[in-house]
């Protein structure tokens, strides 16, 4: 039997996510059947089982790959961060990031990865492995985004009296509320956010 390359390997697995992402996104993870996700794939269940021994394992793999991939888009704009307004920074990589995903999965919809956010949300309440895993990943992008605020509180465009932290987590629940904005809104509320949080990240100590 010929060897099955890791490229090919790679791309089948590619292909299984990417089908499941868009029948978790279309009908919750609950609805969606895996005979729903082979049909999406385009693969036999023999094909699929090759990599995930069934639908929670699927879950797991597609929640940890959504936010890491988003993860990964903040802690690359950490390192050129202080050279650009905070504002920028954080919506343009937050709007680059959804864009990617969707386009990753085939999508059209812009809602898309918004509401494969929320469902990763809700199951992480039940899976507790899944939310370690995100656990895991909060925390190391706040420790990372910790040290760029300090850069910024040292460059006097932040305030210096509010611990890095505390502004960390805030920006963090921002975003998140900008997720489900446009996840149960249907609202691109990019521009409002940016100029809101130019409002908030520019703010410097008196006295």
């Amino acid at each position: 039997m010929a060897r099955v390359s890791q490229t090919h390997l790679d791309a089948r697995r590619r292909q299984i996510l990417d089908g499941a992402k868009r029948s978790f996104t279309r009908n919750g993870f609950h609805a969606t059947s895996m005979q729903d996700v082979l049909t999406e794939a385009g693969l036999s269940a023999g094909a699929v089982y090759r990599y995930f021994s069934g639908k929670d394992e699927l879950i797991e793999a597609v929640a940890s790959e959504a936010f890491a991939e988003v993860s990964a888009a903040f802690e690359t704009a950490a390192h050129g961060a202080p050279l650009r307004p905070l504002h920028e920074v954080l919506t343009g990589v937050l709007d680059a990031a959804l864009r990617k995903q969707s386009e990753q999965a085939g999508a059209t919809d812009p809602q898309a990865f918004p509401r494969l956010v929320l469902q990763v949300w809700g199951e992480a309440a039940r899976n507790e492995a899944l939310r370690n895993t995100l656990n895991d990943g909060y925390s190391r992008m706040r420790g990372i985004w910790g040290e760029v605020i300090k850069d910024y509180q040292e460059a006097g465009q932040l305030r210096t009296d509010v611990p890095a932290d505390h502004i960390v987590r805030t920006l963090l629940a921002v975003i998140q509320g900008f997720i489900i904005q446009r996840a149960l809104f249907h609202e691109d509320a990019g521009e409002a956010i940016s100029d809101g949080l130019r409002a908030l990240t520019t703010m410097q100590a008196k006295g």
